[in-house]
């Protein structure tokens, strides 16, 4: 991996690349600049102050374990916080906040039964309305 020596601060950093995140609920895609070697942790966090700053709605407060974030070209499984987000070789994420339900909610996950949603979750509520488009 090419490192690269900071003129101004003397630090090396890694490749660094675009990501645009959609956050499920919000106007547009919020787009900043990372290093690949940055966990999938970070850029929730780095998501979520930017998501403040512009004042965009809705409000989603400050908490980056009460979110998840997908690869918007991929599978529906959520990134790994731990693992760097340069591993997964995308650029574009869906950021959504985790829906706890105690009652219907899978052991030690905080996730929402899809029986809560009529057997459907939101990422099948994404799939069949690509599907109603792409078929015009």
């Amino acid at each position: 991996m090419a490192m690269k020596k900071s003129k101004s601060k003397g630090i090396q950093q890694g490749n660094r690349m675009l990501v645009s995140i959609n956050i499920v609920g919000s106007a547009g895609p919020i787009r900043f600049v990372v290093n690949e070697e940055d966990t999938v942790f970070v850029i929730i966090v780095t998501a979520l102050k930017k998501y403040a700053r512009e004042g965009r709605l809705p409000l989603l407060g400050f908490d980056p374990t009460n979110f998840l974030l997908y690869s918007a070209n991929t599978d529906f499984d959520a990134l790994n916080p731990l693992e760097a987000i340069g591993s997964y070789g995308v650029r574009n994420f869906v950021l959504c906040k985790k829906q706890v339900c105690s009652s219907n909610a899978e052991p030690n996950t905080g996730l929402v039964s899809q029986k809560s949603h009529g057997g459907r979750s939101w990422k099948a509520w994404f799939y069949l309305f690509g599907l109603k488009i792409s078929s015009h």
